[in-house]
């Protein structure tokens, strides 16, 4: 481990004044917003962002049209599941419409064997 050293007040402001010296050297070194590399640099990003939006956009065009094909299914299925209650619902009126008919004929029969008795005294 290296030994503490005691800087003074005038050693600790000249390597202050050379960072900050050295910092606006290398801003001063950056190239301008003219710079042709700088220009080219922003149109690669631009082209960069244009692409990624219309990844974007066809992404939501995609899930935008799944959402529509899972609607149409779902109508599909229900449209599905009416058509076959609907049946359900006509099967059982006919067997209440066939009960019904057995019925009338078994009370119709009853009431011409009690008739024919009432006539036999």
């Amino acid at each position: 481990m290296p030994a503490f050293k005691d800087n003074n007040f005038s050693e600790r402001s000249t390597a202050a004044a050379k960072a900050r010296k050295a910092m606006v050297e290398r801003f001063r070194a950056q190239p301008g917003p003219d710079d042709p590399a700088v220009i080219a640099q922003r149109a690669a990003q631009q082209e960069i962002a244009e692409a990624r939006d219309r990844r974007a956009a066809e992404r939501k065009a995609a899930r935008e049209v799944e959402a529509a094909r899972l609607r149409a299914e779902e109508a599909a299925r229900l449209v599905e599941q009416k058509a076959r209650e609907a049946e359900a619902a006509r099967l059982k009126i006919e067997q209440a419409a066939q009960e019904l008919t057995r019925q009338a004929e078994l009370k119709a029969a009853r009431d011409a064997r009690y008739a024919a008795r009432k006539a036999r005294r």
